[in-house]
């Protein structure tokens, strides 16, 4: 088996990291999709009431926040077999995790419960998806005590999951994009009970577009699913978990001591705090993008490849992010990149509507996409070295760090969704209508502009006290070495 523990620090071959890159695209291929789809679905494919969606969206991802936690605290406990302490967890709930989406882009034949039935396989995707994503994410860790190394892995790995995004929005836009999508006029009242009826001559035709329409959203799914279980298979037996045999693992800790030893360390407390705001400046945009291409600059027919533009950019950026944070610094790298999508944003509300504006303004916008893509998962095992320095008896709690910082983004996701979904409902929002009242036009541009610009100046004010600077990291990174 190729997954075999490794019980003495080695260098990481390319194959060794190109296989663990591969592993986080799963990740992003689906959230990608239900960033981008999962809102724009439930309300106009699904049919279900803004509220009712608002609901799943919120109480989908708090649930996956809660889980992230837990399910760390519960890999941190785990033994070591002989694939790892990770690789099991990636492995065992990997099917399940694929059927649980699949089920997600499924509408059921009866309107009655249908809410219950997202609410349930999202949840159901959600927490199959952190028993993957926790024991991956900490893994960085385990591929390499070389912190270069590390760095390395993670630059190819935030390359394959922007690609992933690429894919997951290429996937599911295109495949979507081809079935027709009628909306309607103001006047008409076609709800989800007239869908259903045949006989009904003059809705005969939405009724089988609309059906086209979650057809397709059922294909995409599957060629999505596929994909997650292919690139599971080749982390799995692609990359070697390794062992620090020269520390003594500490016992294992109450869930309680966990979240008051992560959350008191001042460093990673600071760092999580800091990309909360600006991860829910992204899923804002993320989040209400769709709808805001679809509605307000009128490009109904066009969006998915607006959006396969964006990770298109992203994807081609994130080696010039990689080679600036190595020459300039992280620190700076987070300000630099984080800042430079807010004159987009400015541009994207207040250019009036223009196809090949949105396209240029969109490109550009992805540059900074892949910053906040790339640099958390690129500062996280500073932080963690740094723990490991200042508390030289308490080890092997990675896991419990970087599922708070899941837990943290996800919950920014949930907050994000949420809040944007009751914010339409309470604006008006009218399920497939060809046009949307102002208010729902206005709200948009708030959650597109303004929102994202807020938090993004929230979380840098929070960075102005981060502590480690690329003196601290390197000089902890000697001191590492020298106790290896």
């Amino acid at each position: 088996m190729w997954s075999r523990i490794n019980e003495s620090p080695t260098h990481t071959t390319l194959c060794s990291k190109l296989c663990y890159a591969i592993g986080g695209a799963p990740y992003q291929i689906t959230g990608c999709a239900i960033g981008f789809f999962l809102q724009i679905y439930l309300l106009d494919v699904a049919l279900l009431d803004p509220f009712y969606a608002s609901i799943i969206l919120f109480v989908g991802r708090a649930w996956d926040a809660i889980t992230d936690p837990t399910v760390g605290f519960l890999v941190s406990r785990s033994p070591w077999t002989r694939f790892g302490r990770m690789m099991p967890w990636i492995l065992l709930s990997t099917p399940f995790a694929a059927l649980s989406y699949f089920l997600i882009w499924y509408v059921p034949s009866v309107d009655q419960g249908k809410a219950v039935w997202y609410l349930i396989f999202y949840c159901s995707f959600q927490t199959l998806q952190t028993c993957f994503h926790v024991p991956y994410s900490a893994l960085t860790m385990f591929i390499s005590t070389d912190q270069k190394e590390r760095d390395s892995a993670t630059a190819y790995r935030m390359t394959v999951e922007v690609l992933g995004t690429l894919i997951g929005t290429a996937v599911q836009g295109q495949i979507v994009g081809m079935a027709s999508a009628p909306c309607i006029s103001a006047g008409e009242d076609l709800n989800s009970t007239d869908l259903q009826v045949a006989s009904m001559g003059n809705f005969t035709e939405p009724r089988v577009s609309l059906q086209h329409l979650r057809n397709a959203y059922m294909i995409a799914s599957g060629v999505i699913c596929s994909i997650y279980v292919v690139c599971a298979m080749v982390l799995f037996f692609g990359v070697k978990e390794q062992k620090e045999t020269c520390r003594v693992r500490t016992e294992p800790m109450s869930f309680f001591q966990g979240i008051r030893m992560v959350m008191g360390h001042g460093p990673y407390f600071k760092l999580v705090m800091g990309f909360l705001f600006t991860s829910l400046a992204f899923m804002f945009l993320e989040g209400n993008f769709a709808l805001f291409c679809s509605y307000t600059l009128g490009f109904r027919d066009d969006f998915q490849n607006i959006l396969l533009v964006i990770m298109l950019s992203a994807t081609l950026a994130i080696p010039f992010w990689q080679w600036f944070l190595t020459k300039f610094g992280k620190k700076t790298a987070v300000y630099i990149g984080t800042t430079s999508v807010v004159p987009f944003l400015v541009s994207v509300v207040l250019v009036p509507s223009n196809l090949i504006v949105t396209y240029i303004v969109s490109f550009a916008a992805g540059v900074s996409v892949a910053a906040a893509f790339l640099l958390p998962w690129s500062m996280l095992p500073d932080v963690v070295d740094d723990f490991k320095i200042k508390n030289p008896d308490s080890q092997g709690h990675e896991a419990i760090f970087y599922s708070f910082y899941v837990f943290f983004t996800k919950f920014a996701s949930g907050v994000s969704l949420g809040v944007s979904t009751l914010s339409l409902d309470f604006a008006g929002y009218v399920t497939r209508g060809c046009k949307q009242p102002a208010e729902v036009d206005l709200t948009l541009k708030i959650l597109v502009s303004p929102a994202p610009i807020v938090s993004i100046i929230i979380g840098l004010l929070i960075f102005i006290s981060y502590p480690i600077t690329e003196e601290i990291r390197q000089g902890n990174s000697k001191l590492l070495n020298e106790q290896r």
